[in-house]
């Protein structure tokens, strides 16, 4: 963060492979990431040749150290009270970057600083490293088992046996001829138009095929692997069923997967929204980063990943339960957005203008047309959701006059 050209926050991700090394440290009882070695891959101009460029490996190495010092822990940072949130902060920590780079004029390949810098915010350094890890699980710079190690090790072990089937079925596949009591100087053809003559009394011929069970041994252990990885979440091998199945049981069948799909999500909404509070406070005047709570920057990934909307009846339900007043039109809206009635995007206003553009009565006049008003502009049936009704008696004037010469509504 804080390029010199704009003062303004980026992001730049990097591979796990690209990070070399990192380092965390007990800080004011929390632990906190120290160091963070990080491998990039620049581009440089040729010396001969300034139109040509060439990629270069350097190591950018991100350090949170103590005020006057050059390296982590070298010395202990004072401490200060909070008097608004009554917690004791580190005050003296910085962030540096330091960018090394090989020497490609030393024999011995030794690496060499070419660059430090320490950015600040508003005039003051940074108290934190502005990195963040993206785990399967969490946020953590712990290394994670893999979600998917398990059906990864099974695939290996099924490449295996394949490769394994394939070699016998190239010696056993193809049926091989034999003759026995042949002139062994003659020469033999295969063929539609070829016979083979033999003179000599007792002559046969034939080919051999494989008829033994070696090769199923193969099969069978095939069809556990890929059972196998069908109960670890892997549905692409699993025979698909050809009868029909309600919607329940096909999520009910599906929720293994859903599991390792929703672990995963529920982590990078985490990492996510921590990168994103980064940017907040970039652009904001708290001082640490860490005051930036989840009611001010907060991502949640979508977690529904079955096709299953809302039934005919939870639709009526929710209706039901808005119009008896036991929930908000918020709520309402939100609950049609949640199960894929709604389309994603589309606020409750821009609902409300569309429910008003489709009826003519309610919308144009604010009124319902048995004459109620229309607060809402939602359901212009009226606030019970039934159709309204037109009243016993009519208002339209006689024609007579009564007996004292006043005209009354028949």
């Amino acid at each position: 963060m804080g390029r010199k050209d704009a003062d303004r926050a980026y992001v730049v991700r990097y591979a796990a492979e690209d990070i070399l090394n990192w380092r965390t440290e007990r800080i004011n009882g929390r632990n906190t990431v120290t160091m963070v070695a990080l491998r990039e891959l620049v581009e440089v101009p040729e010396e001969a040749d300034a139109f040509k460029a060439k990629k270069i490996e350097q190591v950018r190495v991100l350090r949170l150290v103590a005020h006057g010092a050059s390296r982590t822990g070298d010395q202990p940072p004072t401490m200060q009270q909070d008097g608004a949130h009554g917690v004791t902060r580190p005050t003296e920590w910085r962030y540096i970057v330091e960018v090394w780079q090989c020497n490609p004029d030393d024999t011995s390949s030794d690496w060499v600083m070419v660059e430090m810098r320490t950015p600040s915010r508003r005039g003051k350094p940074l108290p934190l490293i502005p990195f963040v890890f993206h785990g399967p699980r969490n946020a953590l710079p712990d290394v994670d088992k893999m979600p998917l190690a398990d059906i990864i090790h099974v695939n290996l072990d099924h490449y295996r046996l394949d490769a394994d089937y394939k070699h016998g079925l190239h010696f056993t596949a193809l049926p091989t001829a034999w003759v026995s009591g042949f002139d062994k100087t003659s020469e033999l053809r295969i063929g539609s138009s070829t016979a083979w003559v033999a003179e000599a009394p007792g002559a046969v011929a034939g080919f051999l095929e494989f008829k033994g069970h070696g090769l199923s041994t193969f099969e069978n252990a095939q069809d556990r692997d890929e059972r196998l990885m069908a109960v670890l979440g892997s549905r692409m091998l699993e025979d698909t069923k050809r009868v029909g199945e309600t919607a329940d049981a096909i999520e009910l069948r599906q929720a293994g997967e859903n599991s390792i799909l929703m672990t995963l999500a529920l982590s990078l909404s985490d990492s996510i929204s921590q990168v994103l509070r980064w940017v907040y406070w970039w652009n904001s005047t708290e001082p640490f980063p860490e005051d930036v709570s989840e009611s001010l920057v907060l991502l949640q990934i979508n977690t529904d990943f079955t096709a299953k909307g809302l039934t005919s009846l939870e639709l009526t339900a929710i209706v039901g339960a808005w119009q008896a007043g036991a929930i908000s039109q918020a709520t309402m809206f939100d609950l049609f957005r949640k199960g894929e009635v709604l389309p994603t995007g589309r606020t409750d206003d821009e609902e409300k203008n569309l429910v008003q553009a489709g009826q003519p009565s309610a919308s144009r006049t604010g009124k319902f047309q048995n004459g109620q008003e229309n607060p809402t502009g939602v359901f212009p049936n009226g606030p019970s959701g039934q159709a309204p009704t037109t009243p016993a008696a009519t208002t339209s004037p006689a024609t007579n006059p009564g007996a004292h010469g006043v005209t009354r509504p028949t």
